[in-house]
């Protein structure tokens, strides 16, 4: 039995008692919800409002275009053949006819309307021609951990004390497994995505939510779900100003106040979005999807973006490097990623900063190799484990200090256990699957038992 599996074993046989005690209620907005939906974090099998079995073959496409939020998709209902059309994600059964889906022909493809709330009295989503679409309801409760979460501080827990007097390389032994077990779980998370929008895809909305760091993950995945590889490789001189302006930060420009550079980039981002900004419009992010404030400088969201128009230009070169064994090659392809204006600027509209600045530094071209390409090599059926096992950790967090407070306390062997990403990806695992689920103030939870019994 593997360590993972053995941390599975442990999971499953622990009982957890009564509600969680740190987990705070989750407020998903419309957006989030529906990235949620294409990421498939919901499942691909539902049972509609009318009781038939729905299966989901093909989750679609963003629609650019007035209309339902996913085109081009495949549903199947019951034992019948598959039926191809549009799904509509709501958050209110009723929306259905209060945003006027009912008399707008726009909305006579779909297939499925999905919703989160339903009303107090049954409700039917029927199309102009009167015809019946099937409804499925969707529960938020049951996501798992994903694109955003704001996790409390705690004081230490009931574990810190036997913890203190395992040997160390107990202690190790049990982050790694808890390590291994994330690690697969990342691993079918990706494999998932791949089945359902292709290896490329897959990995560009991985690579995208890796960019978009904690506070702006929900506007990265939107962008590449809105606008996939496909359709920017299709255009290449085009992939940078097509994404900032999905992005919603090509408003029209005054460009006589801002320095030459800036003024020059901008130009040329605005003349290439232009003629595209119709065709697209319905797909722009609104401003308050975007986080911009309370993140250093140089993580800013729109060379973030920068990064992300990079990797989707060089994206051949990209995977070559995927190729090699080591991963060496990968970490190098990210870290030379450079702009000639964004190895400069901080936004859009900044003054240049004095020294030049990576596009991908070493912080986040680890959290890519930790949290993208090893899940990813792991799902392909490669061995990763001692690769993982080296990466070290290059930042921390308040999840990670929270966690570590209610696990080591002032243990002084604290930050050797924290020292690998591996490490600390265990730590996180640890902390997700046993403090957020107890409710008794570490008095019932199940977990320092369970530990003093591992071998």
């Amino acid at each position: 039995m593997s360590s993972a599996e053995r941390y599975a074993q442990l999971l499953a046989t622990a009982r957890i008692r009564e509600r969680p005690l740190l987990l705070l209620p989750r407020h998903f907005s419309e957006l989030e919800l529906q990235a949620r939906w294409f990421a498939g974090d919901f499942g691909r099998s539902f049972t509609s409002t009318a009781g038939e079995e729905v299966e989901i073959v093909q989750f679609g496409t963003w629609n650019r275009a007035a209309g339902p939020d996913f085109s081009d998709a495949a549903i199947r209902i019951g034992h019948s053949e598959i039926v191809r059309g549009s799904i509509e994600f709501d958050l209110a059964d009723q929306n259905w006819e209060a945003h006027g889906h009912a008399t707008n022909p726009a909305f006579d493809d779909t297939v499925l309307h999905v919703f989160v709330e339903a009303g107090p009295r049954a409700f039917f989503s029927r199309t102009s021609a009167q015809r019946n679409v099937p409804q499925v309801q969707v529960d938020p409760a049951t996501l798992p951990a994903g694109l955003a979460a704001n996790l409390p501080l705690a004081r230490p827990g009931r574990c810190q004390a036997p913890l203190r007097d395992l040997p160390e390389e107990k202690v190790r032994n049990i982050l790694d497994a808890a390590a291994q077990f994330r690690l697969a779980r990342k691993a079918q998370r990706l494999g998932r995505l791949a089945e359902l929008h292709g290896r490329d895809e897959a990995l560009f909305q991985e690579l995208a939510t890796a960019l978009g760091y904690k506070q702006n993950k929900l506007p990265f995945t939107l962008l590449a779900q809105r606008l996939p590889l496909k359709v920017l490789r299709a255009l290449p001189n085009e992939i940078e100003a097509t994404l900032f302006g999905v992005g919603g930060f090509l408003a029209a420009p005054d460009l006589a106040q801002f320095e030459a550079a800036t003024r020059s980039y901008l130009r040329a981002l605005w003349d290439k979005w232009w003629p595209r900004r119709s065709e697209l419009e319905r797909l722009v992010l609104p401003p308050r999807t975007w986080r911009l404030s309370g993140t250093r400088p140089l993580n800013h969201p729109q060379r973030r973006l920068a990064a992300l128009a990079a990797l989707a230009a060089d994206w051949p070169q990209f995977l070559r490097s995927l190729g090699k064994d080591d991963l060496k090659a990968t970490r190098d392809f990210l870290l030379s990623c450079a702009h000639p204006y964004w190895n400069f600027h901080y936004t859009l509209t900044s003054a240049p900063a004095a020294a030049e600045m990576a596009l991908i530094g070493e912080t986040r071209a680890t959290e890519i190799l930790a949290n993208v390409v090893l899940p990813l090599r792991q799902a392909q059926g490669r061995e990763v484990w001692p690769d993982y096992q080296k990466l070290p950790a290059r930042l921390t967090n308040r999840r990670l200090e929270t966690g570590a407070a209610r696990l080591f306390g002032d243990d002084p062997r604290r930050a050797s256990f924290l020292k690998t990403v591996a490490q600390q990806q265990g730590l996180l695992q640890i902390y997700e699957d046993f403090c957020l689920q107890d409710n008794s103030d570490c008095a019932q939870c199940p977990f320092p038992e369970q530990m003093q019994k591992w071998t």
